[in-house]
């Protein structure tokens, strides 16, 4: 993945509501029809790097199966963040396809 792309992609899942670590890799490996997967090795390094910067907040709740897990929601900060990161790689893509297939003057 580019750098940065798995943040935007942690924003967006936690955009539709509060998740776990594995159900947030479960999601984007899901909605990507798998083309996109997920190391835990990658993906909790980046929830602690949102935490830090105050775009998720965590805390702890309980799982389908009664065990104490750590849940992730997107906060405010994070919200406007998940704007502004999706408005650039909007430009990005915008950009790189006016490289790879020019139009013919």
């Amino acid at each position: 993945m580019l750098q940065g792309t798995l943040d935007l992609l942690i924003l967006q899942t936690l955009a539709l509501g509060p998740a776990r670590g594995h159900t947030i890799a479960h999601v984007i490996e899901h909605r990507s029809e798998d083309v996109l997967q997920v190391e835990h090795g990658s993906l909790y390094p980046a929830l602690h790097r949102l935490e830090d910067r105050g775009w998720i907040a965590s805390f702890w709740g309980t799982s389908e199966n009664n065990r104490k897990a750590r849940y992730y929601r997107l906060s405010a900060a994070g919200r406007k963040q998940l704007a502004e990161q999706t408005g650039r790689w909007d430009r990005l893509v915008h950009a790189v396809n006016r490289v790879l297939r020019p139009v013919e003057e």
